[in-house]
């Protein structure tokens, strides 16, 4: 079997945009802010926004046939240098394996750009590895919750902009790993800025994210690790009057992924700050603002307690177990758990 050829986003981009492009991209995966991203640069540096009526060809898995696409693609292009033959929905391109009677001898001048989102194709498939070794097959992979402030920190710095801690939690925290969602809120940021300031601020932060100051996940969290009851429940009360920014759906992920950190460190080998840092993937800071002092508030067997509350709270949340309770009471019902 040949040998995958493995790229990251960072090389591919800058093959792309080098000039250096393949004949043929399989763009796979669920993460479609990376998809969506190489596929516009592909079709940029192939085309001018001119050449594009012409030169780019627009198929949809669901609708188009294999024979139409190669022909299309075995086409030579009218009017300009090369021609991208575009496949959305490729996950629904029924006989895409017959694809290899193009991919074995591809037409030169074009680009073919096939878009398989939402899942990944079979890396044995016969087409997947012609393309690998004449092209380019690149998954795009659920972001993790600790690659975040790295991802926002690089974007901002790319941008122009330097970010503190606290803004790039507010941040995370508060938009998550819905990459398209987060850039574009984050660009939306950086437009508002006032003019000549290129440090991010948490207030700047909170006024253009519509994140409150005082009622967010972030603040939560602390009151959380503080054992703070009165400043917790505020904060929950907050959030059952405004559920379209503060939604259960979100909050309770944010506290399962939180507990489910402080799970690790308490059976973590080593547990000082830089140990547990390396472990959890977070920055050393995080570790002793948010880990060390809710391992000394909360067992290993309270955060297992906790982690099946939160299971059920969700479970509650989706109306499973016959009870129905609003989102403020189940939140306030786990908070008393937690807190209790």
């Amino acid at each position: 079997m040949a040998t995958q050829n493995v790229q990251s986003f960072e090389q591919i981009m800058r093959d792309i945009k080098s000039g250096h492009l393949k004949p043929a991209y399989l763009l796979m995966g669920v993460e479609n802010y990376y998809i969506d991203r190489i596929a516009e640069a592909v079709v940029e540096a192939a085309l001018r926004p001119d050449e594009r009526d012409f030169g780019l060809n627009t198929f949809y898995g669901g609708d188009a046939s294999v024979s139409d696409i190669i022909n299309t693609a075995q086409s030579f292009p009218m009017g300009t240098e090369r021609s991208v033959v575009l496949v959305k929905e490729a996950q629904s391109l029924k006989g895409i394996e017959n694809l290899v009677n193009y991919l074995q001898r591809p037409q030169p001048s074009t680009v073919l750009l096939l878009i398989y989102k939402n899942g990944a194709a079979d890396r044995r498939k016969k087409y997947v590895t012609l393309i690998s070794s004449i092209g380019v097959v690149y998954e795009a992979k659920k972001v993790a919750d600790r690659e975040l402030p790295a991802l926002i920190r690089a974007y901002a710095k790319q941008k122009g902009f330097a970010m503190d801690e606290k803004s790039i939690s507010l941040i995370a925290d508060s938009i998550g790993p819905d990459l398209i969602r987060l850039f574009g809120e984050m660009d939306k940021l950086f437009i508002s800025m006032p003019q000549g300031q290129r440090a991010v601020t948490p207030e700047l932060v909170e006024r253009n994210i519509g994140i409150s100051k005082d009622f967010n996940f972030f603040e939560l969290q602390n009151a959380l690790v503080n054992r703070d009851v009165h400043k917790a429940f505020q904060i929950a009360k907050y959030f059952d009057q405004n559920p379209k920014a503060n939604p259960i759906q979100v909050v309770l992920p944010q506290l399962f992924r939180y507990f489910s950190s402080l799970m690790i460190a308490h059976y973590s080998p080593d547990r000082s700050s830089l140990g547990l840092a390396n472990v959890l993937g977070q920055q050393e800071w995080m570790v002793r603002r948010n880990i060390l002092p809710a391992m000394r508030s909360y067992s290993a067997r309270k955060v297992l307690e906790i982690l099946d509350q939160i299971r059920f709270a969700d479970e509650q949340s989706k109306g499973m177990g016959g009870v129905k309770l609003s989102s403020g009471d189940i939140l306030k019902q786990l908070l008393s758990f937690i807190l209790g």
